[in-house]
């Protein structure tokens, strides 16, 4: 891992060890099921903000709907 100090137990932690057995796959299903829904959720709040300040308004749409 490139973090010092605590790189190797983030990694240990984020996949279980060295190991892949039932909670490392479980733990990486769960964070890529969940993944697509956070990207979402995130665009949405970008865009919300984008909307919010103007910014370069590509889509013509009013500020102050």
């Amino acid at each position: 891992s490139a973090i010092p100090y605590i790189g190797q137990t983030l990694v240990e932690w984020a996949w279980g060890g060295f190991s892949v057995d039932n909670p490392t796959l479980t733990r990486f299903f769960a964070l890529h099921f969940l993944l697509p829904f956070v990207i979402v959720g995130l665009t949405l709040v970008h865009l919300t903000f984008l909307h919010e300040t103007g910014s370069n308004n590509p889509l013509g749409i009013p500020s102050d709907c």
